[in-house]
């Protein structure tokens, strides 16, 4: 198997070529472009594993490129993390709602960087899998196939990020059970890095923003965590 193709688009040159020399450097085929207009071309040639797209750009900016990656059935599925000195809880959400699967705000670490492409990919290749068990939920409304990567909503497809189906999933496993803030950051991101538990609440709010009438499913347990469904 080859090295896993990443593209990078900044137009920051010394981001961009510091983080093109960490993922070759950790076993990946990383190519960086300075816009969108170069990284449509460049997608057009060859669909990569994984896009990190900044925000502001030149002409056009993150959200837009993304928001058409996601309507592209090539590219529809295609995990992509959003790179930006914009780390508003405000900007996250706008992001996670247009299809991001993760987020990293500016100054980050190399290594956190790698660690998040490393679990972005990982996850990617066991939902392309053919079988990943039972995972067979209906609750309320709510029909979950994990096998098949498919969410419905009183029958009506919903389409979620990988790592809103992820946790979507992980809350099902463990249906009526709180799970901390701590708990899923450690289940779905398979890291821990400080602050970032915020990246839990505004997966659930996008989550349950897509699932509309099954929301109120995913509860609110105050200053704990989350739980979805009744008690064990």
């Amino acid at each position: 198997m080859g090295k896993k193709l990443i593209y990078i688009v900044e137009d920051e040159e010394n981001i961009r070529e510091l983080v093109v020399y960490t993922l070759q450097n950790t076993g990946f085929d990383a190519r960086g472009f300075s816009n969108g207009l170069e990284f449509r071309a460049a997608v057009l040639e060859k669909v990569p594993g994984l896009a990190l797209l900044d925000i502001m750009l030149p002409g056009e900016d993150g959200l837009t490129i993304l928001k058409s990656l996601r309507g592209d059935p090539a590219t529809e599925k295609m995990p992509v993390m959003m790179l930006t000195a914009r780390g508003t809880e405000y900007d996250k959400v706008l992001g996670f709602d247009k299809g991001a699967d993760d987020y990293l705000a500016k100054p980050f670490g190399m290594m956190e960087l790698v660690a998040r492409v490393k679990n972005l990919l990982r996850r990617a290749e066991e939902c392309s899998g053919v079988e990943r068990g039972a995972g067979e939920y209906n609750l309320g409304g709510l029909s979950v196939s994990v096998p098949r990567h498919s969410v419905a909503v009183f029958g009506e497809p919903v389409t979620l990020t990988l790592k809103e189906f992820d946790l979507l999933e992980c809350l099902l496993k463990n249906e009526g059970i709180v799970m901390t803030r701590d708990r899923l950051l450690s289940s779905v991101w398979s890291y821990d890095f400080e602050g970032e538990t915020r990246t839990v609440d505004t997966h659930i709010l996008t989550l349950r923003g897509k699932l509309g009438r099954c929301s109120g499913l995913i509860q609110t347990v105050r200053g704990v965590g989350y739980k979805i469904g009744g008690g064990k």
